[in-house]
């Protein structure tokens, strides 16, 4: 089970995601991000303080998120990983393709 929280702070929606994102949630991550982006946001901060769980599915969102982010002049960025979802993003190189930082903080004051 997934749950998606949404908030905006300046030019950056910031995407709270709590549980697992694996094959059965990560299409409703996918819409989400298209949704934000196609209403002309396109600085989005997936804040993963309370994902628990990231497949190969969630990697998947979370590239094309980026790249649909980048086609429209914005970016994706990730924060607050938990260590477990850290390591898998870091084991599969994600981390040199996506903006990943430690804070909320960190993440917005790279904000462009």
């Amino acid at each position: 089970m997934m749950n998606i929280g949404e908030e905006k702070v300046d030019s950056v929606v910031i995407v709270a995601i709590e549980g697992r994102v694996d094959g059965t949630t990560a299409p409703d991550l996918e819409n989400r991000i298209s949704e934000i982006v196609d209403r002309g946001d396109a600085q989005v901060l997936l804040d993963c303080a309370g994902m628990t769980y990231v497949s190969s599915a969630g990697l998947r969102i979370f590239l094309t998120g980026a790249r649909k982010c980048q086609q429209n002049d914005g970016k994706l960025m990730i924060c607050t990983l938990q260590p477990d979802c850290k390591s898998v993003i870091e084991t599969s190189g994600f981390h040199t393709v996506i903006d990943c930082h430690d804070t909320r903080e960190a993440a917005l004051a790279t904000a462009s």
